[in-house]
């Protein structure tokens, strides 16, 4: 399992590290540059399609738990839901780049193509920028008689209310980001996370090994003292950690959706 873009949540200035996940040409959003830009209307995860692990944070825990197991991979131990139990394969993106109901739709995924970097001109400030690469990017001069519905970015110089709820919605991720990684840093300073590897044993009998990702120790959590409790209570990681804890009991769903996904190859 790779770590991606973990540390900070944001796409790394020109030059720097390894491009987050999904993520291949971002570019900042300029009305004179991408005047002409749009964003597809329709609903496609074809881009998410082979990603087993998927970066998840605090505040969205409690809905992703019920469909996904949690663990924390690299150095940083951040936080990932499990997709797959294959290298490169979710199970929960179809052929047709449909994100399989009822499961939760992690806001990594919804925050795409959008995402905020480090702007080069101001030191510490974000700007919001867009993958080029996305196929939901089009050229309405190049493509202007377009089946599906195109949301422009800008209306002259201004941007559009799609530009801008595409900005608060990375702005409120990039605080919930910042938020969990504080928390992770807690958990980290009392000792508990654990490397674990986890058998997934699929319907046929097939079994398959899970490396590379850690735990929160559940029984050094409970040998904790008061005051230790205490101040992970007061940084608000334990909501973060009973949702980890909980979501054991999906590894059972990521078994059901592969004997899905292989009852639907054998049908092709």
């Amino acid at each position: 399992m790779a770590e991606s873009g973990a540390k900070t949540g944001t796409a790394p200035a020109k030059g720097g590290d390894a491009m987050p996940l999904f993520y291949t040409r971002p570019e900042a959003l300029n009305p004179i540059r991408h005047g002409s830009l749009g964003l597809t209307a329709r609903s496609d995860f074809s881009f998410a399609g082979s990603a087993h692990a998927i970066p998840v944070v605090a505040s969205e825990m409690p809905a992703a738990m019920r469909s996904y197991p949690i663990v924390f991979i690299g150095a940083g131990k951040a936080p990932v839901i499990i997709t797959g139990v294959r290298q490169d394969e979710n199970l929960f993106v179809d052929a047709d780049g449909m994100w399989n109901a009822p499961h939760y739709i992690p806001a990594y995924v919804r925050r795409y193509p959008f995402i905020l970097a480090e702007d080069p001109t101001s030191a510490g400030r974000l700007t919001l920028c867009v993958d080029r690469a996305s196929e939901r990017v089009v050229d309405q001069l190049v493509a202007p008689f377009r089946d599906d519905k195109v949301l422009p970015f800008f209306s002259g110089n201004e941007p559009t209310e799609a530009t801008k709820q595409a900005l608060a919605f990375c702005n409120q991720f990039q605080i919930d980001f910042r938020a969990t990684r504080e928390m992770v840093d807690k958990i980290d300073a009392h000792g508990l996370f654990s490397p674990r590897q986890s058998k997934v044993t699929l319907e046929g009998g097939e079994v398959l090994n899970l490396t590379d990702f850690q735990v929160i120790d559940e029984a050094a959590f409970n040998k904790l003292s008061d005051e230790a409790f205490l101040d992970l209570r007061k940084s608000g990681a334990l909501d973060l950690l009973y949702c980890h804890l909980a979501s054991t009991n999906s590894w059972t769903s990521l078994v059901h959706q592969a004997s899905v996904r292989k009852a639907e190859g054998a049908k092709g």
